[in-house]
């Protein structure tokens, strides 16, 4: 009979090193992972030479932490409605699941088609709406089969190409909020907005 020495309990030396270094990677890992930046003790350097406490101070007119505007050059907006045509419908409307421009909308589509070949310096972005009702892709490209809708039907009537570009919203936009019909209604549109 042979005698136990036990040698098969023990793992050999290298498995024992596999080990070793395995559990070191793992450590050295997370220890990798780790940062001792504490990141709410960021110092804040003034490097414009004025004094922070002043500028914060006002005589009241100003609100207690306003950001100094010297140096800060200003910017012309225009209104939403400044450089829009007066007296003309900017809306078309579609029904549901369409982007077939409906008949009652050809004297609104002409009178654009006027006013942009008579001023070709114009551009008008053609902005496709729908409804909330189908998934965001498939919103997605009904807008923009309807706003390319209305972009062949202005371009029909003379208008440039490049005066025109067509865009989708889908349905990130709606102009009412509401999930009746009457809210769907309106919501299915392109709306034609100059640049």
């Amino acid at each position: 009979m042979q005698a136990f020495d036990g040698s098969f309990a023990r793992p050999s030396s290298g498995r024992r090193w596999v080990g070793v270094l395995a559990t070191a990677l793992v450590a050295t890992t997370l220890v990798a992972c780790g940062s001792s930046v504490k990141l709410d003790d960021v110092p804040v350097v003034d490097r414009s030479g004025t004094d922070i406490s002043t500028l914060s101070q006002g005589s009241g007119s100003a609100a207690a932490g306003a950001a100094d505007q010297r140096g800060v050059s200003g910017v012309e907006v225009a209104g939403g409605d400044v450089a829009q045509p007066t007296a003309m419908a900017r809306i078309v409307y579609f029904d549901y699941d369409s982007f077939e421009v409906r008949a009652e909308f050809a004297a609104t589509l002409e009178a654009h088609a006027k006013y942009l070949t008579a001023n070709n310096s114009r551009r008008v972005a053609l902005e496709g709406h729908t409804d909330e009702r189908g998934g965001r892709e498939y919103n997605l490209a009904l807008g923009q089969k309807r706003a390319e809708a209305v972009r062949r039907a202005l371009s029909l009537m003379g208008v440039s190409e490049s005066q025109m570009e067509a865009v989708s919203f889908g349905e990130e936009k709606p102009a009412v909020v509401g999930f009746d019909e009457a809210a769907f209604a309106k919501n299915r549109r392109v709306e034609l907005t100059y640049r």
